[in-house]
């Protein structure tokens, strides 16, 4: 299980981006910056750049990086990174937070209610804020009740605690079987819409296979 998984979708009108965790700032960045980038999912993504600077052309974003001192060790001996990233608002954070205002893109922000990871419900509503303060209703946001960090496709196996990439050490990632389960049956198909929708040029060469 990885936490920067990233995946393209490419059809006659652009490319198609969904992205998990980490790399969901990776693919709002290259809507932002990234010519032909016309769908993007971000599922329990961040709206910042975060652990690394993102640099591009002559543009640098510095990274949103998590306060350690909140990492906090449960009884089973897992951590608990919840409330370590920082609010990507807050002035001293704001030159890490992505300008997606800029992107010719449709977004689909996912965010789980019970994201152990971060939280993607916050970052998923201020990138929408973000949008809307543009004049920009180029999104969608879904949210998932009970579901945790990781929604992958449907049937994969339930990842409610793992290592995690960056921490190095055991996580918990959050959700509950049932609620996580019904999260990954549902989005495959918003996802699927959701590129048909925004890629397809009506070419039958061009219709989505995912």
């Amino acid at each position: 299980m990885s936490c920067f998984s990233i995946l393209f979708q490419v059809k006659g009108s652009g490319v198609g981006v969904i992205s998990i965790s980490k790399s969901g700032d990776i693919a709002l960045s290259m809507a932002s910056y990234l010519p032909g980038v016309k769908a993007v999912v971000s599922i329990n993504g961040c709206c910042a750049n975060t652990l690394f600077p993102l640099k591009y052309k002559g543009t640098v974003l510095p990274p949103l990086l998590p306060d350690l001192g909140k990492i906090i060790r449960t009884e089973q001996g897992l951590l608990d990174i919840t409330k370590t990233m920082p609010n990507p608002m807050a002035k001293e954070n704001q030159a890490s937070v992505i300008p997606i205002e800029r992107a010719d893109s449709h977004f689909l922000f996912v965010a789980s209610e019970d994201d152990k990871n971060w939280d993607s419900v916050f970052f998923a509503e201020l990138a929408g804020q973000r949008l809307r303060a543009h004049g920009k209703e180029n999104f969608e946001v879904v949210r998932y009740p009970k579901a945790g960090h990781f929604v992958d496709v449907p049937y994969m196996p339930f990842y409610p605690s793992g290592v995690h990439a960056a921490a190095g050490e055991v996580v918990m990632f959050g959700g509950e079987t049932r609620a996580n389960a019904h999260a990954q049956v549902d989005l495959w198909g918003r996802v699927q819409e959701f590129f048909r929708k925004h890629l397809d040029s009506g070419h039958p060469q061009c219709k989505a296979r995912l």
